[in-house]
């Protein structure tokens, strides 16, 4: 069986659909046969995506949500279920940051991380699973970061969540292995390493500098992790080589490790040019950023270049 035909005519939830690799996912998702929810706060950027993929044949559906508030998204599994009837896949696709030094950046601005990247995913999950329960059969996919193993300096925040994303996808699937669901219901978590998507530009930032990391990844594949992981989930899925590497490394080497992750995020941060400090998109939507390319990795060059 084909991997168009293993997602065809599945009801698939995307939340944070409206740039990176949820908007990446959505898109290439509907091109192989999915009914695709597409949700985010801004809504005019999902109607956008909407249009596209209705224009390619896609099927697709928008629901404005904001993650950390529980009532909305039942609202929008109730959307999902009452437009197509049944939801087979549930991406947790949420993630803010706020970047700097943990003292620097405003208890706002964590606290916000927090209500987002865990308890908007704690929201997702919940609502997903009671339905996969009820259902017989289902498949959630949360998206961590190489984060979720390997704690980063700058982003003390993001990494305690995405490493809270983790330790829930592990409870989870020894939960429905207690009650006999494992078979059925799948749990799996995506782990990229830095990746080139509007993130960067949306994060909130109290570093002093443009938001920057060494050798970031193409978002294809994580867009590519996460269409596979709708019918084939792991639980703890680095995406790429160099987040591979990192997970073993710090496996094998833990001290070492976060100490070349801390020197590495150190001196990036100090390459960028320097920004006042910004909250981003983290408490309202701004209209930069609708692409799945962030646009990173050609500014970096820019700055590489001037600072020679």
């Amino acid at each position: 069986m084909s991997r168009t035909e293993d997602v065809a005519d599945k009801t698939i939830v995307i939340a944070g659909a409206s740039s990176g690799f949820g908007r990446g996912a959505a898109i290439e998702l509907a091109r192989r046969g999915a009914q695709v929810v597409v949700a985010a706060r801004r809504g005019l950027v999902l109607d956008e995506l909407v249009a596209e993929i209705a224009a390619a044949g896609g099927t697709v559906l928008a629901v404005p949500t904001d993650v950390s508030d529980p009532d909305a998204v039942s609202a929008l599994a109730e959307s999902a279920l009452q437009r197509f009837g049944r939801i087979d896949v549930w991406v947790n696709n949420v993630g803010i940051g706020a970047i700097g030094m943990f003292w620097d950046i405003p208890i706002e601005a964590h606290a916000r991380v927090v209500d987002v990247n865990l308890k908007g995913l704690i929201y997702g999950a919940h609502v997903a699973v009671r339905h996969f329960r009820s259902q017989g059969a289902g498949v959630l996919v949360n998206v961590g970061s190489i984060d979720s193993e390997v704690p980063l300096a700058y982003q003390a925040s993001y990494a305690a969540t995405k490493a809270a994303v983790l330790s829930l996808s592990r409870t989870l699937n020894e939960e429905l292995r207690l009650v006999g669901d494992h078979d059925r219901i799948k749990v799996g978590t995506i782990m990229p390493w830095a990746v080139d998507t509007p993130w960067w530009t949306h994060a909130a930032n109290y570093s002093g500098h443009t938001a920057r990391m060494a050798v970031m990844d193409d978002p294809q594949i994580v867009v590519d992790a996460i269409v596979a992981a709708c019918t084939d989930p792991k639980e703890e899925q680095p995406v790429g080589p160099k987040a591979r590497t990192a997970n073993l490394s710090h496996h094998l080497f833990p001290g070492l490790t976060e100490r070349l992750s801390a020197k590495t995020a150190d001196a990036e941060s100090k390459k960028g040019d320097e920004l006042p400090p910004t909250a981003g998109s983290i408490f309202e939507p701004v209209a930069a950023g609708t692409t799945v390319d962030g646009g990173i990795r050609a500014r970096m060059k820019e700055e590489d270049d001037s600072a020679r």
